[in-house]
């Protein structure tokens, strides 16, 4: 609820340009450029499908090879999702690009989202079998790198990554409960203690 409603302001505020649009611009000037250029390039293209794509192809494995396939659909459906959704939002909004203001379509980003829905949907997937809270940390670590990539070369101001947080938070809510509806870890196994008389 609250990532809707978040991502409702973001793309409010983006549309009418108020307020947050120009704290927006004005944080986006004195972020482009900063950091080293090799490696913010390289934390952009983790929202690139050839690389993002593959971690959550191994998670619907890993998913799939423990009987949770509703689960598995759950998280390629959100995939599938964030191209439906974030294209038409690109078109109706048709915001310019930070660095060349006669391109346009740039909220939400379809990298960050990409980079949100692939890295934490194969945590949500790899956390019904693994032990540890390992995967979502790193999952996050990944996306807000993407994020920071993102910005940094100036192929996106910091609310299209925002929003594109957002977006995939809610594409992931379905996975997200399903994966709450079975313990993580081994799966229980049956009591071999006897039975009790007359059971």
């Amino acid at each position: 609820m609250t990532s809707a409603l978040l991502f409702a302001l973001i793309t409010w505020q983006v549309v009418v340009r108020g307020p947050l649009s120009a704290a927006d611009t004005a944080a986006d000037r004195s972020l482009v450029g900063r950091g080293p250029g090799r490696l913010t390039e390289f934390c952009a293209d983790l929202g690139n499908l050839q690389v993002a794509l593959p971690v959550l192809a191994l998670g619907i494995a890993y998913a799939l090879w423990r009987g949770r396939r509703l689960l598995a659909l759950a998280a390629a459906l959100a995939m599938a999702a964030v191209p439906a959704v974030v294209v038409p939002l690109k078109v109706l909004i048709d915001r310019p690009s930070p660095l060349d203001p006669a391109e346009t379509g740039y909220f939400p980003s379809g990298h960050g989202a990409t980079a949100a829905v692939a890295y934490c949907g194969a945590a949500v997937l790899l956390r019904t079998g693994i032990r540890g809270r390992w995967p979502m940390p790193v999952a996050l670590v990944l996306t807000a790198a993407t994020g920071i990539g993102l910005v940094l070369r100036g192929y996106h101001w910091p609310l299209d990554v925002l929003g594109s947080w957002c977006l995939g938070v809610l594409l992931l809510a379905p996975a997200w409960w399903l994966s709450r509806r079975a313990p993580s870890g081994s799966p229980p196994r049956a009591s071999r203690a006897p039975a009790e008389p007359g059971r």
